[in-house]
């Protein structure tokens, strides 16, 4: 039995891709919620994470609870009792793996930049060079991978981690209006017609905390045009 740690569901990308990859391959686990605080969130996360971040996998049927931390390092736990986490086929394996490190590693303009909240609507104050570079190669990628393996998803048919890695550009894009036509257009919508991207994106909404300086990187980037979250209470 697994148990995955995760943060807000509103703010934290890293923690949704592994989520949503179990969830959407039906790999069964216990989900632990861990808000972020307004200071360090430190001691409280490394009473199970080594790093003190999220998300953290615990192998509960491991010897002494085994702790997994990093996205990408999750990802390659579950798929090894788990192939299905990447494409059958070696060609589309390779390029899928390439793509999710160069999300793991990449794209810090986007990142920072346009920081994930499932909430808000933003139209960005600007779109830097850089922003945009990032951008452009990100569209560049998905066109690749749909062409190249015939979708609907990034590396083939089904549902892999790849497209998991990618899953939080989706609200990104929502969030800040970024308009994409073709291939990357119909790849968009179908990430938002997942049900398990439905759930999290409806749980992320109705979530009652707020956390100070993820709201300030909001205020920071453009001019707030909706938030979905103004009738829910607070605490």
């Amino acid at each position: 039995m697994y148990k995955l740690h995760i943060g807000n569901k509103n703010y934290s990308s890293w923690s949704f891709r592994p989520w949503l990859l179990m969830t959407e391959l039906t790999i069964p686990f216990k989900e632990q919620m861990n808000p972020f605080a307004e200071d360090s969130n430190w001691d409280k996360f490394r009473s199970f994470s080594p790093t003190g971040l999220v998300p953290c996998l615990e192998d509960l049927t491991a010897e002494n609870k085994l702790a997994i931390w990093d996205s990408l390092a999750i990802i390659e736990y579950l798929a090894e009792d788990y192939p299905n986490v990447w494409p059958a086929q070696k060609e589309a394996r390779a390029w899928a793996r390439s793509a999710a490190a160069e999300m793991h590693s990449g794209f810090s303009y986007i990142r920072n930049q346009w920081p994930m909240n499932c909430a808000l609507r933003i139209e960005p104050f600007s779109i830097s060079s850089c922003l945009q570079k990032e951008l452009n190669r990100l569209e560049e990628l998905w066109n690749e991978g749909l062409s190249r393996f015939s979708g609907p998803y990034l590396a083939g048919d089904k549902f892999t981690a790849v497209d998991a890695f990618y899953a939080p550009i989706i609200f990104r894009f929502r969030t800040f209006g970024y308009k994409l036509t073709g291939k990357p257009l119909e790849y968009y919508n179908l990430m938002h017609s997942i049900d398990s991207v439905q759930r999290w994106d409806s749980e992320a909404i109705v979530e009652p905390w707020r956390e100070v300086s993820h709201e300030l990187e909001f205020v920071e980037t453009g001019k707030i045009i909706k938030d979905h979250r103004e009738n829910q209470p607070e605490k």
